[in-house]
């Protein structure tokens, strides 16, 4: 039996209204979380993602109550992100309504809490985000790839994309998998926002280097680019928010787009 891939909308919310931006800034604002949820759910959307995207940077807590309404009005599975640092907080999202709990500067921070929340949730709830960036700084001991003729790295960064780990993304996807996630939420942040396409090529390398499921995210404009990184890279799931949010396409369409063009979704 085929699996069918996940075409996932995107709510990146900031003091309670979801915003879109480039490389992680230039931030404008996109709508209302709970209606754009419900439209999203009623056009066929696989799941939904909601990330608190300034929680970590100011050091607080993901806003409950939203997740709570968000969650009342879909039907589809549902992960939320952003401050997540311990188990307490995880469960109190899961209560507000969640299926997922996404985690990123937590885990860089604390890699032990991936363990324990498989341990407590199992591991279908535990999603490890990874903001990564291209580095052509090139450092011993990482992983070195080639693009336009340029040696680079892929780094992961924390703290809404703003600030630099050390990591090498491909070694810390293998030990997020090793430590008990259940899913990869990658993200580039070279591509974020602006609407040319995945970063096909650390997409592929983390999806390559793992074996639990892998959602890209970045730099989706068009049905095309989705199908492209289906494609070229077999990522189980795209992520996307400025095609859905500004209209440019419902997610339905890109779907059936997808299915026209031999990628097997759920219609």
């Amino acid at each position: 039996m085929t699996l069918t891939k996940r075409v996932i909308p995107c709510l990146d919310v900031d003091n309670g209204r979801v915003v879109k931006g480039m490389h992680f800034a230039s931030i404008r604002d996109a709508g209302d979380p709970v209606l754009l949820a419900e439209k999203y759910s009623k056009e066929g959307a696989d799941e939904l993602v909601f990330l608190d995207i300034t929680a970590s940077q100011q050091e607080r807590e993901t806003i409950k109550a939203l997740v709570s309404k968000v969650a009342q009005v879909i039907d589809i599975p549902f992960t939320v992100g952003g401050g997540v640092k311990t188990l307490q907080h995880a469960r109190d999202i899961l209560l507000s309504g969640a299926d997922k709990v996404a985690i990123n500067t937590g885990a860089v921070k604390n890699p032990e809490i991936i363990t324990k929340l498989m341990e407590i949730f199992g591991k279908q709830c535990v999603v490890v985000a990874m903001d990564v960036k291209r580095n052509y700084d090139l450092e011993k001991g990482k992983r070195v790839f080639s693009s336009d003729s340029r040696k680079l790295w892929f780094e992961v960064y924390i703290y809404g994309g703003k600030t630099a780990t050390g990591l090498d993304a491909i070694e810390w996807a293998k030990e997020v998998e090793r430590l008990g996630a259940g899913e990869i939420l990658l993200t580039s942040i070279d591509m974020d926002g602006t609407k040319e396409g995945y970063d096909i090529q650390l997409t592929k390398e983390i999806v390559n280097a793992v074996n639990i499921p892998v959602i890209a995210s970045g730099g989706c404009g068009k049905p095309e680019h989705m199908l492209d990184v289906f494609l070229q890279s077999n990522v189980d799931a795209a992520l996307a928010a400025s095609i859905f949010h500004y209209k440019t396409d419902s997610v339905d369409r890109v779907k059936e787009y997808l299915k026209e063009n031999g990628v097997p979704v759920r219609i």
